[in-house]
C-alpha cells in the first residue's frame, strides 16, 4: 500500500474513508427507520479495504472495534454535512443532532460501556472531547481537530504543544563510540517493549546527535520538550506530557525530555504521564521518575576519535602535520560538531589553494574559537599580552613556569603516543598553585603561559562561585570546570585560599556541606584536563590534602634590590619620554613588582599632565600615593637624594 501521507497515499485513504463513512451513515439510516436503498448509499469505490490512516489510529492507540466505530461518527460530523440530520433522526430528537455516548451504545455494533470511562482510550487519549451536558451518555461528543486531520491525512504538530517544541538537528558524523550508542538505542527500540531511556552526561550536543542518528536508523523523528518548560503545577505538566507523548504517537515520534539542570523539572512520578518510547536527556542520572529508566552514558569523543574527526573534517588530502593533530587532539576536547566547524571556520579565515592544509596557526585559532568556554557571569577573560621578558624572577621560578607549558604542549606524545593517560582519568590535570605576596607576578606569570599556550586566561571571580547557599559552591565550580573541560582556555582562581582553605571540623550542616564542596573540587581537579592556576598569599592556609594533587607549586618570592632595578628598568616603554631615571635609587623602594607598576603608572599621569617628561619629582610623588595606600611610611632610607 502506498506511504499515508504521499499523494497517492492520501487520495486512497481519503477514497477509503469515504467508504467506511457511507457504511456508517447506511447504519444510522437503518436506526432511524429510513429505507436503505433510497438513501443511495456510496459504494467503496471498488478499493474493498479500510481507512490506513483510521487503522492506524485504531492500533497505536489499542480501540476496540467499537470505539473506532466512536470515533469514525464524531469525525462524520466534521466531513460530511449530513451527519447532524441522521443523528438527530436516530436520536429522535431534533434537538440532537450530534453524536453522543448513547446513540453510539444503541446504533453501533459491538457496543460496550468500558468505552465511555475516562481510562477508556478515546478520553484518556482525548481523541474526542465529551462536551458539557445534563448527563454523560447524552452530552455532544467532538473529534479533537489534531486527530481529524491526521485522519484525513494532513500532518501536522498540534498547535498546542509547537511551540514548546525544539527542533532535533541531523546526526552528522558521529565517532564509533557515539555510534554505539545510536545503534543500541535503536536495537532497544525494535523489541517488543520500548523502554525509556536516559542519556547522560555534560555532553548536550553529542546526545542530541546520538538521538538524531537511532531515530534515523528507525525511520522516526523526534518531539524534544525543555524540562525548563513544563508548568510547575503537576497536573499541568501531566496533561502536557500526555498531549506530547499523543503527538509523538500520531507522528512516529519519539518523546525526548531535555532536562539538564542537576534539579530540573523531571521530578519524581513526572514521567509516568508517557508510557510509551521516551529519551530523557539529562547532565546526571535520575532516580525516581516514576518508570525504569535505562541508561546510557555519553562523554566527548576519545582522543584517538577526536584525531580521526579532525582528518575526517578536513578531509584526508588536507589533512595538517602530525604534530598539528597531536597539539589540536592534545589541548582541545571537542565533539564532532564543535570539530566540523572548527575546520570550516579555518578554512574561510586563512584560504589555501586546493588540496593544501590549512594553517597550523588558522586551525589552532579555530579550535580556540570552539572551545571558549561561557564563564562571563563567573569570571574575566583576559586575552594575554604578557610575554617571559616581562616576568622578573629568579631563574628556579622560570624554569618551573617552562615546565608547566611544556607539560600541556606535550599532552598527547605522553598520555596518548607513550600511553601515560590510558589508565584512566583521575591525575591527567594539571593543576598548579603560585604562591607568594601581593604584586609578586602571580598573575602576570598566568597571562605569560596562557600566552605561550596561544589560550584565553579566564580569572574567576570567587564572589560568584562561594556561595552561603547550601550546594551553590558546587554547583558554581560544576559550571567553571564544565565550561572549561574543551580546553580552550588556563583557568586563574585568584586568592584561592578563601576557597580551598583547609577543612573545617564539622560542627554543623554547613561545615559538612563546605567540606563536600572542597572534596567535590579535589575530585573536579584530579581529572580536570586542563590547566588550572591557584593563587594564594597563604600558602599555609592550604589543605594538605589539597596540595597533594597539585603538579606544580611556584614560590614567588619578594623581589630584590637587583630585581627591583630590573622591574623599574622595563617600566616605561621605549615611546615614553623620561628624563635622568635612577634605577639605583628607585630599586631602593622596598615594594612589590604590582606596586612599582602603580606608581610608574601614576607617575606617567603626572608627567602628561604637567607636560614634562616623567622624572624622579614625579615618582616621589607617585610613591607617596602608593605608600599611603598600603598605610606605610616612606622613610628617608628609600628615598634620600632624590630631590
Amino acid at each position: 500500500m502506498n506511504a499515508p501521507h504521499t499523494r497517492e497515499g492520501v487520495e486512497l485513504n481519503q477514497r477509503l474513508l469515504s467508504a467506511e463513512l457511507a457504511a456508517l451513515r447506511r447504519i444510522l439510516e437503518r436506526r432511524s427507520g429510513k429505507d436503505e436503498a433510497a438513501a443511495g448509499g456510496a459504494d467503496d469505490g471498488g478499493t474493498g479495504g479500510t481507512a490506513p490512516l483510521l487503522d492506524r489510529v485504531q492500533a497505536i492507540f489499542g480501540l476496540s472495534p467499537f470505539e473506532r466505530s466512536v470515533l469514525l461518527l464524531c469525525a462524520a460530523m466534521e466531513l460530511d454535512g449530513r451527519f447532524g440530520a441522521l443523528c438527530a433522526a436516530a436520536h429522535g430528537d431534533a434537538r440532537r443532532s450530534y453524536p453522543t455516548f448513547s446513540l453510539a451504545l444503541a446504533a453501533l455494533p459491538d457496543a460496550h460501556w468500558s468505552a465511555l470511562t475516562p481510562e477508556a482510550p478515546l478520553r484518556r487519549w482525548q481523541l474526542i472531547d465529551v462536551l458539557p451536558g445534563d448527563t454523560l451518555t447524552l452530552s455532544a461528543l467532538r473529534i479533537d481537530e489534531r486527530v481529524l486531520h491526521h485522519l484525513v491525512g494532513v500532518p501536522y504538530v498540534d498547535v498546542r504543544i509547537r511551540d514548546l517544541l525544539r527542533p532535533l538537528p541531523p546526526a552528522g558524523e558521529l565517532p564509533p563510540s557515539h555510534r554505539l550508542a545510536a545503534a543500541r538505542i535503536a536495537d532497544l527500540w525494535t523489541g517488543a517493549v520500548a523502554p525509556a531511556i536516559g542519556l547522560w552526561g555534560p555532553e548536550s550536543a553529542a546526545k542530541r546527535a546520538i538521538l538524531a542518528a537511532a531515530c534515523a536508523a528507525l525511520g522516526c523523528t523526534a518531539l524534544v520538550l525543555r524540562g525548563a518548560d513544563l508548568p510547575a503545577n503537576a497536573a499541568e505538566r501531566r496533561a502536557l506530557l500526555h498531549l506530547t507523548q499523543r503527538e509523538a504517537l500520531l507522528s512516529n515520534a519519539i518523546a525526548v525530555l531535555e532536562d539538564e539542570e542537576p534539579a530540573g523539572a523531571a521530578a519524581p512520578g513526572a514521567l509516568e504521564a508517557i508510557s510509551g518510547p521516551l529519551v530523557l536527556l539529562a547532565r546526571e542520572p535520575r532516580r525516581g521518575l516514576g518508570r525504569p529508566v535505562l541508561g546510557i552514558r555519553v562523554d566527548k569523543p576519545s582522543v584517538a576519535e577526536q584525531r580521526e574527526l579532525w582528518r575526517s573534517a578536513l578531509g584526508a588530502a588536507r589533512a595538517p602535520a602530525e604534530e598539528s593533530l597531536d597539539a589540536l587532539t592534545g589541548q582541545f576536547n571537542l565533539d564532532a560538531g564543535s570539530i566540523g566547524a572548527a575546520a570550516l571556520d579555518a578554512a574561510l579565515a586563512a584560504p589555501v589553494r586546493e588540496g593544501a592544509a590549512p594553517q597550523r596557526e588558522a586551525l589552532w585559532g579555530a579550535a580556540r574559537r570552539q572551545a571558549a568556554p561561557r564563564l562571563d557571569d563567573l569570571a574575566q577573560r583576559v586575552v594575554p599580552a604578557a610575554g617571559w621578558d616581562d616576568l622578573v624572577l629568579p631563574d628556579e621560578q622560570k624554569r618551573i613556569l617552562r615546565d608547566i607549558v611544556a607539560s600541556l604542549r606535550q599532552r598527547y606524545k605522553v598520555f596518548e603516543t607513550w600511553g601515560l593517560g590510558r589508565a584512566g582519568k583521575r591525575g591527567l590535570g594539571l593543576s598548579t598553585l603560585f604562591a607568594g605576596q601581593s604584586g609578586t607576578g602571580k598573575t602576570l606569570a598566568a597571562e605569560v603561559i596562557a600566552r605561550a599556550l596561544e589560550l584565553d586566561l579566564y580569572c574567576i571571580d570567587l564572589s560568584s562561585v562561594v556561595s552561603k547557599y547550601i550546594g551553590e559552591t558546587e554547583k558554581n565550580l560544576r559550571r567553571v570546570f564544565d565550561a572549561a573541560e574543551e580546553g580552550g582556555a588556563v583557568l586563574l582562581f585568584d586568592e584561592a585560599d578563601a576557597l580551598f582553605g583547609k577543612r573545617s571540623e564539622v560542627r554543623d550542616s554547613h561545615d559538612r556541606y563546605a567540606n563536600i564542596e572542597v572534596s567535590y573540587l579535589l575530585q573536579r581537579m584530579d581529572s580536570y584536563r586542563g590547566l588550572a592556576i591557584l593563587t594564594t598569599n597563604m600558602k599555609g592556609a592550604l589543605d594538605p590534602a589539597f596540595l597533594r594533587r597539585l603538579r606544580f607549586i611556584v614560590q614567588f618570592p619578594f623581589p630584590d634590590a637587583a630585581q627591583r632595578a630590573e622591574i623599574w628598568r622595563r617600566a616605561y616603554p621605549g615611546g615614553t619620554p623620561t628624563e635622568a631615571l635612577d634605577l639605583g635609587k628607585l630599586a631602593r623602594l622596598n615594594i612589590a613588582g604590582g606596586n612599582i607598576r602603580n606608581v610608574a603608572l601614576n607617575a606617567a599621569f603626572l608627567a602628561a599632565e604637567a607636560g614634562e617628561p616623567v622624572r624622579m619629582s614625579h615618582l616621589l610623588r607617585a610613591a607617596r600615593s602608593e605608600y599611603a595606600k598600603l598605610d606605610r611610611a616612606l622613610g628617608e632610607a628609600e628615598i634620600g637624594g632624590w630631590a
